[in-house]
């Protein structure tokens, strides 16, 4: 780390602007800076799903996608720096095969709930539903990370099998959708 943050608050955002590691300024509401924040914001999601108790494989492959997006936010706050390399999206492809290798097939859509940590990765697998969107919406304005969408795309798709994988840990079955139960 380059520069060390000895005073906390500077000031120069008062005016509704942000600064990114390149020293440009950009407007708080800019579609880059709300694809920042949401990739912050799933991060600080993934923290709290951490804060359970977990089996150590899934406390170790969140840890790295933990590691993973401050990688993607660094490479969002100065464009055109790539970080994020086919390997990433690689590792959780395996991480996904590895969990999902041992859980029974999906014959009907799934409720987030269960156990509460299989909860939390479901909420954590919305925030990442939003990066993605904001992403995509970044890529569409301006330049956005070539891989950032695909790894958020896989990251969900994780999340998802991680929630089941959480609740079996727990002794608890996927909380299955049951259509017109409310009739």
């Amino acid at each position: 780390m380059a520069n060390r943050l000895t005073k906390i608050y500077t000031r120069t955002g008062d005016g509704g602007t942000t600064g990114l590691a390149d020293g440009s300024r950009v407007p708080k509401e800019s579609p880059l800076i709300e694809a920042i924040g949401t990739v912050d914001e799933l991060n600080a999601a993934l923290g709290v799903l951490l804060s359970e108790a977990l089996p150590d494989e899934v406390r170790a492959c969140l840890t790295d996608v933990q590691h993973d997006l401050f990688d993607l936010g660094g490479e969002l706050s100065r464009p055109g720096h790539a970080i994020l390399t086919d390997e990433y999206i690689a590792r959780l492809e395996r991480a996904l095969d590895g969990f999902n290798r041992d859980l029974p097939p999906l014959k009907d859509f799934i409720l987030p709930g269960g156990s509460r940590a299989a909860t939390l990765a479901h909420v954590a697998r919305t925030v990442c539903r939003r990066a993605e969107r904001r992403l995509v919406t970044l890529a569409r304005k301006k330049s956005a990370p070539p891989r950032a969408v695909r790894y958020l795309n896989r990251l969900s798709d994780l999340l998802f099998v991680l929630a089941r994988v959480l609740n079996r840990a727990a002794g608890r079955g996927d909380v299955l959708w049951q259509q017109g139960k409310n009739r």
